[in-house]
């Protein structure tokens, strides 16, 4: 049993929390977590050495009997993470209130979201929001832990891989808000199926519509809008959307390849993010902004000085071609999104380079023949495919117009003997694949 009291006021001495010795800069608490690969517990005396105030440590690891009075043991070091990141959140109190979290998941566009919806709230607040992607069992906590004092609104990032991923996570943020961006096609090795996609994710609304939480649906999205039904029959959510806002996107052009939308009153929404599909995204941080009190001009303000990423719905102009990058990972509905996008675009010439998605189970060989017949139809210019599940896709529709190649780095190799310029090119991939390795050479 972990003395969550006595673990609570040690964690209140220190610096932060981490799980990474190797990041010890002086007064963290270190938690030696262990997985498959790698046991924490050893690193533990080396986190003190390097001036971590004190290592949590399972009951039965060497470091636990080195007598050493700023070790403590726990039964269980990744329960005692999360057991003092919920603590943590409950007794944070923000002007006499416990302080609002607003959790986020969904199939695609999670990350762009919180990091939209985070700078639209730091207009008005102190926020802490999740860091980068650090959305599981692990990095939940460790956002949480990050909240401070100053902290007024937290804004967490939860991501999803098994069918009750979601509903562990719930119970360590404890969100009085949620947002879910989107459910498709994705980790179906994991969930089983779409509904079971549906399932998971709508575990963030089950949460809230027992505990009396807020939801923000979409009601553009007929999933999310029926799934929030099932919730709230009565329909109490926080409603966004394109037609609800009269947001319409404006056509891309090589002047001008970003997402821009026009809203009411003649409002420009100017985005540096690359895809149509990244409207939804925009709307749902307007519209969080707008129900904690930050004006639309604000939020429009807040959402034109964002520059995405690692990756993630990027643009860039090199000196031979424009890159629309979106390579961090990859699946069936966000891949349709991107190659639509692609479509819109307007440029002479065009070309995708696209790599496996993966964690698709037996949807796998059916979900890449589907992209495949979507990118034969658009008439690119260059299209080059990478991995074994390309490869089997490429057995059954056969396309002399398509390049296959077996890595991104040998995708990499050919492109710097065969350079291509004054093409506007998508890349995208899971993350497996590494299609970021042929950037370079573009």
């Amino acid at each position: 049993m972990i003395d969550i009291q006595r673990l609570y006021s040690l964690f209140k001495e220190c610096s932060k929390v981490t799980t990474d010795s190797r990041a010890i800069t002086g007064g963290e608490m270190f938690f030696g977590l262990k997985g498959e690969n790698f046991d924490g517990n050893e690193y533990a005396l080396k986190a003190l050495e390097l001036g971590a105030r004190y290592a949590v440590v399972d009951e039965g690891a060497n470091a636990a009997s080195s007598g050493d009075e700023r070790i403590i043991p726990v039964p269980d070091t990744l329960q005692a993470l999360q057991a003092l990141a919920r603590h943590h959140r409950e007794n944070t109190v923000v002007d006499g209130r416990r302080l609002t979290v607003i959790g986020l998941t969904g199939t695609n566009g999670k990350t762009t979201t919180k990091e939209l919806i985070t700078r639209v709230l730091s207009v008005k607040y102190n926020v802490t929001a999740t860091k980068g992607n650090l959305n599981n069992d692990i990095g939940v906590p460790l956002s949480l832990l990050a909240i401070d004092d100053d902290t007024q609104l937290a804004v967490i990032e939860m991501g999803a891989n098994h069918p009750d991923d979601i509903a562990k996570l719930v119970k360590v943020s404890e969100p009085d808000y949620g947002l879910i961006t989107n459910v498709g096609r994705a980790h179906l090795l994991g969930f089983g199926s779409f509904e079971g996609v549906k399932k998971a994710k709508g575990q963030l609304y089950d949460y809230l519509a027992a505990h009396g939480g807020k939801a923000f649906v979409n009601v553009d999205d007929p999933d999310l809008s029926g799934m929030a039904a099932e919730r709230w029959p009565d329909n109490s959510v926080i409603p966004y959307g394109l037609s609800l806002m009269k947001a319409k996107v404006i056509p891309s052009s090589s002047d001008y390849p970003f997402l821009r939308m026009k809203m009411p009153g003649g409002v420009l929404v100017e985005t540096r993010l690359a895809g149509a599909y990244n409207a939804t995204n925009v709307v749902a941080a307007i519209a969080v902004g707008l129900h904690f009190g930050i004006s639309l001009e604000e939020a429009v303000e807040a959402v034109s000085s964002y520059v995405p990423k690692n990756n993630r719905s990027q643009m860039e102009k090199t000196d031979r071609n424009i890159l629309i990058q979106d390579a961090y990972n990859a699946n069936p509905s966000s891949m349709a999104a991107a190659l639509d996008n692609l479509a819109l675009v307007r440029a002479e010439c065009k070309g995708a380079l696209l790599g496996d998605m993966r964690e698709l189970g037996e949807e796998s060989e059916a979900e890449h023949l589907k992209v495949l017949n979507q990118v034969l139809s658009m008439g690119l210019d260059m299209v080059c495919l990478v991995g074994d599940e390309f490869k089997k896709a490429l057995a059954t529709r056969p396309s002399g117009s398509v390049s296959w190649f077996a890595s991104s780095e040998d995708l990499a190799a050919w492109l710097k003997d065969n350079p291509v310029s004054g093409m506007t090119i998508l890349v995208k991939g899971s993350r497996g694949i590494q299609m970021e390795k042929t950037l370079p050479e573009l």
